[in-house]
């Protein structure tokens, strides 16, 4: 029993003496929106989480990011979801809302300026897209955008399914018949 005392009173002595400075903390932080990292620079890749809510999914939005961020739940006791910073943003501090159960949660980032890169060194990958994306239908879109739309099998395509279809009905007709003499000759 004595363990179990030692670890219960360790407990709530962290409890007492670490709870009102992390909760202090927290609400520095700028609410229960947090941005990881808290400085990005225009162009970066941020992860963001929403605590306190008990939703299934939620929206982060910002003008600071390129489009509205999905969230969704995470390990923990809140939702979580990756959004970019535009890489036209200037620097400075945005508000982050996230709305949610009817109550509206807000954080904020600060964008921070590129540095910039060495001197003879060339970025390894944009910063945003800069094409389309081939999205719905495996790239089916470029297809239809042909204008060459095909309804249903060719000629090929029937002569073989039709020689199948025959070659089974064929197989179960052999099949019942054997059975068939089966039957009269044991009985």
């Amino acid at each position: 029993m004595g363990k179990r005392r030692l670890a219960l009173c360790a407990g709530v002595l962290a409890v007492t003496a670490f709870g009102p400075a992390a909760c202090a903390a927290y609400a520095a932080d700028g609410g229960d929106v947090s941005v990881v990292p808290a400085a990005p620079a225009p162009g970066a890749d941020i992860a963001l989480r929403v605590t306190g809510c008990d939703a299934r999914e939620a929206v982060a939005q910002s003008p600071a990011l390129v489009s509205d961020a999905r969230l969704t739940p995470d390990d923990g006791d809140g939702l979580a979801g990756d959004g970019r910073v535009r890489s036209t943003v200037t620097a400075g501090t945005y508000t982050v809302t996230v709305a949610c159960d009817g109550a509206e949660h807000k954080g904020t980032v600060e964008v921070v300026r590129k540095q910039a890169p060495a001197a003879g060194a060339e970025p390894s990958a944009h910063p945003s897209p800069v094409a389309p994306v081939n999205a719905g239908g495996g790239g089916a879109a470029r297809v239809l955008a042909d204008g060459r739309e095909r309804h249903g099998p060719g000629a090929a395509q029937t002569v073989v399914a039709l020689a199948l279809a025959g070659t089974a009905a064929l197989t179960v007709h052999r099949a019942a018949r054997r059975q068939a003499r089966r039957g009269r000759g044991t009985g």
